[in-house]
């Protein structure tokens, strides 16, 4: 069965910084656009960063500069690393796939994934 699973959530002060991880299991190379998404109670998911099996990526503007999103193909693995956590950072962030090759302008719509991780808490304190 594929699935996603995401680790890495925590609590940190504002500043720090955390990385989370995205595993794919199943499909060996079945993914070919994975995506990280927050959530925060009462508000839409939206995208913060993505990327493409060959490389193309995207960023949200609000994390530009600040979040990195990379892979390991090897072990369909996906990271999003955060510095400088802030408190507005603080979501419930879930790792997403897509077996296609989403265009780069939709890789942040969720939308466009059709396979989710259960989500891992990402609490920023001030």
């Amino acid at each position: 069965q594929v699935q996603l699973v995401e680790s890495g959530g925590g609590s940190v002060q504002a500043g720090g910084s955390l990385r989370l991880s995205c595993a794919a299991f199943g499909f060996t190379n079945y993914w070919s656009s994975m995506g990280w998404f927050r959530q925060t109670p009462g508000k839409e998911r939206e995208g913060v960063a993505a990327i493409r099996s060959d490389g193309l990526a995207n960023v949200a503007d609000a994390v530009k500069g600040r979040f990195t999103v990379s892979q390991d193909n090897a072990r369909n693995t996906v990271y999003l690393q955060m510095n400088n956590l802030k408190p507005e950072d603080t979501a419930m962030y879930y790792c997403a796939g897509e077996s296609r090759y989403v265009a780069k302008s939709n890789l942040l719509s969720p939308s466009q994934y059709n396979r989710w991780g259960q989500g891992t808490q990402v609490t920023v304190s001030s």
